[in-house]
């Protein structure tokens, strides 16, 4: 049984497909197909179902699954440790970010970084902070910096920055020219929000805690996935807004939104490492650059 083995038996189980995984794996239909073969000619155990065009994993399939991914999992972990060995002359690093540290926040810094570790490769995936920690939870990545504190058993979690919320308005909204208002009114008018999950949309949650009021007591117009999104949707309505001040802060200028005074609390950005998996040297030199303070953005 070979490593590559295992890999072919794994992309075809996540797939339930043999073209989908020779695919994915740039090999030929006849070579993933072989390779499943040999798996089960040389152990005696079916490993797949034949369903129509698909593939259905075994119970003694899905037993294997499991172990054929630990294995590749110590693997992976055994090219880490020589790459560290290496002494940062290569390497890759998967960063997961939420959509406002990865647009805004962090592109400077991996910048910098690449300036100082050339050959060490970044991949940066990008979701919302729920998205992000459970990237670093599973293993999938290295590091995440999110907005807002999460908790979960597994993470280690350290603020790195701050960020300045602002509430904003289309200038045909009332509360353009209110002067100032307070979360107690904000059942008063429409809302655009980030979905559930979003650092954003944890802020305003906390917003309304705090003021003794709930979801049930604000009208929610729209829920959207992205901060341009929730930009756009501002600007072309009547609605009102919570979004990170380097979201915002160009549309402000420009006219599009209005920013309405209101007593707002600051959020931090988050650095998560894994507390039980093998940090690389490359990794831990980029959470070092990451917590370093740094100019405003």
């Amino acid at each position: 049984m070979t490593l590559d083995q295992l890999r072919i038996f794994v992309a075809v189980a996540e797939r339930e497909h043999l073209t989908q995984a020779a695919h994915a794996l740039n090999l030929t239909q006849s070579a993933v197909s072989a390779a499943i073969s040999t798996l089960e000619d040389r152990h005696q155990v079916r490993l797949f179902d034949r369903v129509g065009r698909g593939l259905k994993l075994t119970p003694e399939g899905r037993i294997f699954l499991a172990e054929a991914r630990a294995v590749l999992d110590r693997a992976a972990g055994a090219v880490a440790v020589l790459d560290d060995i290496a002494g940062l002359r290569r390497g890759t690093i998967t960063v997961a970010a939420s959509q406002t540290v990865a647009n805004h926040w962090l592109p400077a810094r991996l910048g910098r970084f690449n300036e100082r570790f050339p050959e060490i490769a970044i991949t940066l995936v990008i979701g919302n902070s729920a998205f992000a920690a459970a990237q670093v939870e599973s293993g999938t990545a290295d590091l995440g910096i999110i907005e807002g504190q999460i908790a979960l058993p597994r993470l280690d979690v350290a603020a790195v920055a701050e960020d300045e919320m602002h509430l904003v308005v289309s200038p045909r909204h009332p509360w353009a020219v209110a002067g100032k208002i307070t979360p107690r009114q904000f059942p008063a008018t429409k809302w655009v929000l980030r979905e559930k999950g979003s650092g954003t949309r944890a802020v305003f949650e906390a917003v309304l805690q705090q003021a003794g009021l709930g979801l049930d007591d604000v009208q929610i117009a729209l829920e959207l996935p992205s901060n341009e999104a929730v930009q756009a949707a501002t600007e072309a309505g009547i609605n009102a807004t919570i979004m990170s001040g380097a979201v915002v802060a160009r549309a402000i200028e420009a006219g599009a939104l209005v920013r309405v005074a209101c007593p707002l609390p600051k959020r931090h950005y988050y650095l998560l490492r894994h507390t039980e998996r093998h940090v690389t040297r490359a990794a831990g030199m980029l959470a070092a650059l990451l917590s370093e303070p740094g100019p405003a953005e």
